[in-house]
């Protein structure tokens, strides 16, 4: 673990630091919760890192310079965030990196260059997620959560100091298409479709879990053949009527008496997968940002010198 000379603890709260950086990896229009935040602190556990366990956002930056309001006498806040830059070792190239993993049921707010170009910014209102590369300042506030003596960093704003350009998951630059004379009204987004957490709660009675996959039900053997004892009847009752009688006694003997077992292994394995699920949860913090459970708000600047807002 790395050895800083600024802790938690020394740092006040209600206070911005100024970080900035070219955008390497964010996600800042929506939260990470539910099956995509299980999935996160998966893959954190699985290469060596604490899981948030929290909903959050998330933004990595490279090339990170802490902007400081004086050069020459930085504040704790801004050597505290300065300190937590990293180098990524298969990325040497990228120079210093920050990350933080910012908790809490509030996005952040993302300013962009007016078009009036008059050095003024907008609110950006899209809703889409900002582009790998783009230059930035990530505005960071320090709190103090409940109940815990050192303070945290929570993500307030996200200054672009460029054209905006963004994520485009798969699809086709609206600049290439207008290359071809085809030119778009509005900006395309991705069609979402229903969540699979949204569908009937049908499919655990057809379905058995283990590990996280899903395989069909197996049937009793003892169901098939009564089935078929059914189709044969009508034929076998023309020769032999007496004989064909018991067929369909095997029918309601077969199946109840294994169904309640089948069922009650399917619900303990399914809690034991929530078990496992639940054991993942934690109160992480981010690489390179230890930032500790509170809330999102907060008085303070409204804005930095030289960033003014439009509306």
């Amino acid at each position: 673990m790395a050895n800083y000379r600024i802790s938690a603890s020394q740092i006040t709260e209600g206070k911005n630091v100024f970080i900035r950086g070219k955008l390497g990896f964010a996600v800042l229009a929506r939260l990470i919760e539910g099956a995509e935040l299980v999935a996160s602190d998966q893959r954190r556990t699985k290469n060596g890192m604490t899981p948030v366990g929290k909903p959050h956002i998330t933004a990595t930056i490279i090339h990170a310079e802490v902007q400081c309001a004086d050069p020459n006498n930085p504040t704790l806040e801004e050597q505290f965030v300065s300190e937590r830059r990293y180098d990524s070792p298969k990325r040497p190239e990228t120079g210093a990196n920050y990350s933080i993993d910012s908790k809490g049921s509030t996005l952040p707010i993302i300013a962009i260059p007016s078009p009036k170009g008059d050095g003024t910014y907008d609110q950006d209102e899209s809703g889409q997620e900002l582009a790998q590369g783009l230059d930035v300042t990530l505005v960071l506030r320090t709190y103090k959560p409940k109940d815990f003596n050192n303070r945290g960093l929570a993500l307030e704003q996200v200054i672009v100091h460029e054209e905006p350009r963004y994520y485009n998951a798969g699809g086709v630059d609206p600049a290439e298409l207008a290359a071809r004379g085809i030119v778009l009204n509005g900006t395309p987004r991705p069609v979402q479709t229903t969540p699979a957490s949204a569908a009937p709660a049908a499919v655990p009675v057809a379905t058995e879990v283990e590990d996280g996959l899903s395989f069909p039900t197996p049937q009793p053997a003892s169901a098939p053949v009564a089935v078929a004892a059914q189709a044969q009847a009508p034929a076998t009752a023309v020769a032999a009527p007496v004989a064909a009688a018991p067929a369909p006694v095997a029918v309601p003997v077969a199946a109840p008496a294994q169904a309640p077992a089948q069922e009650e292994t399917l619900v303990e394995k399914l809690a034991r997968l929530e078990a496992e699920n639940a054991s993942l949860k934690d109160n992480g913090s981010a690489v390179g940002a230890p930032v500790a459970t509170g809330p999102w708000g907060g008085s303070g600047e409204a804005q930095q010198a030289g960033i003014t807002y439009q509306g």
